[in-house]
C-alpha cells in the first residue's frame, strides 16, 4: 500500500530524527529559551532577510492561527479569507472560538482576488451602519492555497496595498510554504514574501519536522505580550527544544528547500503522468498537490493498493481527487502509481 493522502503521513526527515537523538540528554532550559531555538531563530532571520523579526516557534498550524489572528484583532474584529481557505473550511471553528468572525470571499482556484476584496471593503465602509457589525481587521492568505495554487507577486503587493490602505494586517499561512517556494512557478522568495506581508509562518509539520511552525514578525512588530497570548491558546511548549532543534536542523545548510524541491519535483512527474495517461486534472497546480479527476472505474483500480483523498464528487460520477507528494515521497511510489493505469 502506498498513499499520497497528504503530506504528513511521515515522521520526520532522517537528520532531524538524528539530531533529537544526539541531543537527547543535553540539558536546557523549557518555553524556547533553549540554545537550538535561538540558533533557529537567528537562521530564520537571516533566511527571511529580516534581521529584526521576532520570531516564536508553536506547536501546531490550526493554533498557530487562532492564536495569530486572536492577538493581531480587537475583540470586535473579523479576518477575511477565501471561501476554500483553511480557517473558513477545516479547522473547527477555530477562530469562531476564539470570538472573531471569518469573512470569506469568492475564491479563484483556492486564492483571494484583490478586487473582489477591494470590492467588499469599499461596499462595507459605504453601509451607514458598519459600526454595528464585526469589523474586517486582517486578511488571511495561504501561501499555497488550499488548492496548492500560489499568489504572485504581482498579487500579493496589491493585496498588500489594500491592507495598508484599510490598516489591516496581512498574515500569510505557510503551513506548506517551502512547497509554494519551491515551486517552478513561484516568483517569489522567502525575503520577497516577508516583505510582502505582516506576519506569515513557516510550515514545519508538513515540511519535514515531527510537529511544529515558525510565526515570524518581520519588521518585529509582534503583538505586546505575543508569548503570554501563545501559552494562553495551549501552543507552547514547555520541552521549546523539540520545536528549536527541529528547526535548527531544517535551516541548516538548505535543508528545508531541497526537501520542498524534492516534493516539488516527484508533483511535476506525478502531474506529467496524470497527462500522459489522458487523466484530466481539475486545476493546474504548480505545487505538490494534484487534482486529478477519476472515474468510478479508476478509483476502484485503486482499492487496496493506492490511498488517495476524494476531494469532490462530480455528476458524472467521476471525482475530484487529490494526490500529495511530501519531503519523503519516493521516485518508485510515482512509477507504482503509474503501472495501476497501464
Amino acid at each position: 500500500m502506498i498513499s499520497f493522502t497528504c503530506d504528513y503521513i511521515e515522521g520526520a526527515h532522517p537528520e532531524i530524527l538524528r539530531r533529537l537523538a544526539e541531543t537527547n540528554l543535553v540539558q536546557e532550559p523549557g518555553y524556547g529559551e533553549d540554545s537550538f531555538t535561538r540558533a533557529a531563530i537567528e537562521k530564520i532571520r537571516k533566511a527571511a532577510g529580516a534581521p529584526k523579526a521576532d520570531v516564536f516557534l508553536l506547536v501546531g498550524g490550526t493554533q498557530t492561527n487562532a492564536t495569530v489572528i486572536d492577538a493581531m484583532l480587537p475583540h470586535y474584529g473579523a479576518v477575511i479569507a477565501a471561501q476554500t481557505g483553511h480557517i473558513a473550511v477545516h479547522e473547527s471553528g477555530a477562530i469562531e472560538h476564539s470570538g472573531h468572525k471569518v469573512i470569506t470571499l469568492p475564491a479563484l482556484e483556492g486564492k483571494i482576488r484583490e478586487k473582489d476584496l477591494q470590492d467588499y471593503l469599499e461596499a462595507f465602509y459605504a453601509d451607514p451602519t458598519w459600526p454595528h457589525m464585526a469589523q474586517p481587521g486582517m486578511v488571511y492568505l495561504s501561501f499555497p492555497s488550499e488548492y496548492g495554487t500560489i499568489y504572485s507577486k504581482k498579487e500579493l503587493q496589491g493585496i498588500h496595498a489594500i491592507c495598508r490602505k484599510y490598516d489591516m494586517p496581512l498574515f500569510i499561512d505557510g503551513a506548506r510554504l517551502g512547497y509554494g517556494l519551491a515551486s517552478p512557478a513561484a516568483d517569489v522568495d522567502l525575503p520577497a514574501l516577508a516583505g510582502l506581508c505582516d506576519v506569515f509562518y513557516i510550515g514545519g509539520t508538513k515540511v519535514g519536522a515531527l510537529c511544529g511552525e515558525a510565526v515570524v514578525f518581520p519588521r518585529g512588530n509582534a503583538p505586546k505580550n505575543f508569548f503570554t497570548i501563545v501559552k494562553q491558546h495551549g501552543a507552547l511548549m514547555a520541552k521549546g527544544r523539540l520545536l528549536g532543534i527541529q528547526f535548527d536542523t531544517l535551516f541548516t545548510d538548505g535543508l528545508y528547500q531541497k526537501i520542498s524541491r524534492h516534493a516539488i519535483d516527484l508533483a511535476m512527474e506525478l502531474k506529467r503522468m496524470f497527462i500522459e495517461k489522458g487523466i484530466p486534472l481539475h486545476i493546474d497546480s504548480p505545487t505538490n498537490q494534484q487534482f486529478p479527476i477519476l472515474t468510478k472505474e479508476q478509483m476502484k483500480r485503486l482499492e487496496g493498493g493506492v490511498r488517495f483523498e476524494i476531494w469532490q464528487p462530480l455528476e458524472d460520477g467521476s471525482s475530484v481527487t487529490r494526490f500529495a507528494t511530501s519531503w519523503a515521497t519516493l521516485p518508485e511510489n510515482i512509477k507504482t502509481l503509474e503501472s495501476y493505469f497501464m
